[in-house]
């Protein structure tokens, strides 16, 4: 027992120092000029595990992907919380294939389940809510039949209030188990495009700041998390002032949470997503004291212009500010299934989309970083 336990703790000690580039990591020049080379995908399904456990060997781990940001969300056999158990979800078993087959070639798994925002799309509840109705920011914003956007009750994705009493006694288990079945030494909680929070109809949430609000809530994440020595991820959207910079509400914040960047601990690390620019938003976090690596999606242009961007960001910095700008990844938002399908059929000029494509973009993001070597 104490000896799985020690070789447990060793490979997070191992996986700590690639973050932080120390150690052996610290002797690649790939690894000095973007510590972290990330890919970020929804699981895969079962049927489709072979073949997402192929992609990793036959694509990302040639084009030195260190990061996979897995998001399993709530599609997994919980054991700890049975009644949010998805029997169609990744088992223990199937994540640890997974991370087996990482394991091989130096690639960290960090697996993502979204708090506090997304918890709805578009005219369905997701698992929590559904089972767990008593948690909803909004209980009286109703789905609509048919969802448009925009809409009169301003329904993107509905949250769930950070301060009932029980949320974190139903979360935290399900994070902790995701996390133990993937060994994982980090975790990603979302926490974007959260336009529902400290809402008027809310006995709990009603007249507080807002920024208070999300910061309390990424501290609350962190700090259990910081119990077992794992890192919280979270994306950065919420933690820029979409008016000021003219982002906008989506890549920003419209609802008064921007203050939160220098209310959170500064051990966190900020996914900074922008899928139309290379926007310089990583300097500003990097400033803030904050980790920070850059996220592009669809657009190939953008995605080469963020490795880049990086390398020269980290390379006319200070070294307290380069220790700050770890890196790049690129996120998919179809399903494993579908990429997978888009990257078999990428040649396809009816399938590429004159290259504005997930498949287009990963390629290029990857071709620029192969460029530093």
């Amino acid at each position: 027992m104490r000896s799985a336990w020690l070789a447990g703790w060793w490979r997070r000690v191992l996986w700590m120092a690639v973050l932080s580039g120390v150690g052996w990591a610290a002797e690649s020049p790939l690894n000095e000029k973007l510590p972290v080379r990330g890919f970020c995908i929804a699981a895969p399904s079962g049927n489709r595990l072979d073949e997402f456990l192929g992609f990793i060997e036959k694509e990302l781990a040639p084009r030195s992907v260190n990061t996979l940001i897995l998001r399993v969300d709530y599609g997994f056999q919980f054991v700890s919380r049975p009644e949010m158990a998805d029997p169609d979800g990744l088992s223990r078993a199937q994540a640890q294939q997974i991370t087996a087959a990482c394991r091989r070639h130096g690639i960290r798994i960090i697996p993502l389940v979204n708090l506090l925002g997304h918890q709805s799309w578009q005219s369905r509840c997701g698992t929590l809510l559904r089972v767990h109705p008593e948690f909803d920011e909004t209980p009286l914003v109703q789905f609509p039949e048919k969802y448009a956007w925009p809409n009169p009750e301003g329904l993107y994705c509905k949250s769930y209030c950070p301060r009932h009493p029980q949320v974190h006694g139903v979360v935290f288990p399900l994070v902790d188990e995701v996390c133990d079945a993937f060994e994982s030494d980090a975790f990603h909680a979302g926490l974007d495009e959260v336009f529902y929070l400290g809402e008027a109809q809310c006995p709990r949430c009603r007249g507080r700041n807002k920024a208070e609000l999300f910061a309390d809530e990424v501290r609350a994440i962190r700090d259990h998390l910081h119990s077992s020595r794992r890192q919280l991820w979270l994306w950065g959207d919420r933690l820029l002032d979409g008016r000021l910079t003219g982002l906008g509400e989506w890549e920003a914040s419209f609802n008064e949470t921007a203050a939160a960047v220098d209310l959170i601990p500064k051990d966190v690390v900020i996914c900074d997503w922008h899928y139309e620019r290379a926007d310089p938003t990583p300097v500003y976090f990097a400033m803030k004291g904050l980790d920070v690596v850059s996220c592009s999606w669809r657009t190939p242009d953008v995605a080469a212009a963020q490795v880049r961007d990086m390398v020269r960001f980290r390379e006319t910095s200070t070294p307290q500010m380069r220790a700050h700008l770890k890196g790049v990844a690129q996120t998919i938002w179809s399903g494993a299934g579908g990429f997978l399908q888009q990257f078999q059929n990428r040649t396809n000029t009816n399938v590429t989309g004159a290259g504005r494509t997930e498949s287009a973009c990963f390629v290029r993001m990857f071709e620029a970083v192969a460029e530093l070597r």
